[in-house]
C-alpha cells in the first residue's frame, strides 16, 4: 500500500499530528482492499455484518425499494468518504438500504468491532470513534433539515455546492430521489436556475 493511501487515511481520521507513522500502519495494516464493480453491493437490505468502508476511488449509491418495487435512492457517496448502515452501526439490527457500487470503486474496509479494539487499545485514536459516528450522524441531520428548511430549489443549489462533480456522474433521477422531487419538477428547476442567470 503507498503513502499517498497513508495521508488518505490521515485525513478521513483526523488523526494528522496526535498519530505516529506506527500508529497509521496499525490501522493500514488492519484495513483490507477491495475492488467492486459497478451493480455489486458492499451492503445489502438484511445485511448484519458490522463493517465501515473507505472510499479510495469510485461512487456508491445508497437506496431503499419501496412498496412498489421502485428503487428509491437517498444517498451518494465517492472518493474519501465513508460508506456504513447507520441501521447496523446504531441500532444493531439489519440494514434497511442497498450500499451499491455505481462506478468501478476501490475501497478500504474494517469490521467495526476490530475497529472498536484498536481504539480501546490506542487512546490516541478516540477521536477517530467520535469522528466516525459524528459524521454519519451529521449527515443524516442534515438531510432532514434540509427538506423541512429548504424548498427543493434550494435543495438542488445546496446538492450542486457540495457535490459539484457527481451531476455528471448519476443520472437525473437518482438526483431527483436524494432530493425528493420528480424528474420533471428537476428538470424545471434547472430551466428555472439558466433561465435566472442569463
Amino acid at each position: 500500500m503507498k503513502l499517498p493511501d497513508f495521508e488518505k487515511i490521515k485525513t478521513l481520521y483526523k488523526l494528522g499530528k496526535n498519530l505516529t507513522f506506527s500508529d497509521i500502519q496499525i490501522l493500514i495494516k488492519s484495513a483490507k482492499t477491495k475492488s467492486i464493480s459497478p451493480g455489486e453491493f458492499l451492503i445489502k437490505e438484511g445485511d448484519t455484518k458490522k463493517e465501515i468502508f473507505l472510499i479510495k476511488k469510485g461512487l456508491v449509491r445508497t437506496y431503499k425499494i419501496n412498496d412498489k418495487g421502485d428503487e428509491i435512492t437517498t444517498l451518494v457517496r465517492y472518493e474519501n468518504q465513508v460508506v456504513a448502515s447507520p441501521d447496523i452501526i446504531f441500532f444493531n439490527k439489519p440494514s434497511e438500504f442497498y450500499f451499491e457500487a455505481f462506478e468501478p470503486t476501490e475501497v478500504f474496509y474494517m469490521d467495526y468491532e476490530m475497529l472498536q479494539q484498536l481504539i480501546d487499545s490506542n487512546p490516541k485514536l478516540e477521536a477517530n470513534r467520535k469522528f466516525f459516528l459524528h459524521n454519519i450522524l451529521k449527515d443524516l441531520l442534515k438531510r432532514v433539515d434540509s427538506f423541512v428548511l429548504l424548498s427543493p430549489e434550494e435543495r438542488y443549489l445546496e446538492f450542486i455546492k457540495t457535490h459539484p462533480d457527481i451531476t455528471n456522474r448519476i443520472p437525473n433521477k437518482h438526483i431527483a430521489n436524494i432530493l425528493g422531487i420528480t424528474p420533471v419538477s428537476l428538470s424545471r428547476i434547472r430551466k428555472r436556475i439558466v433561465t435566472k442567470n442569463k
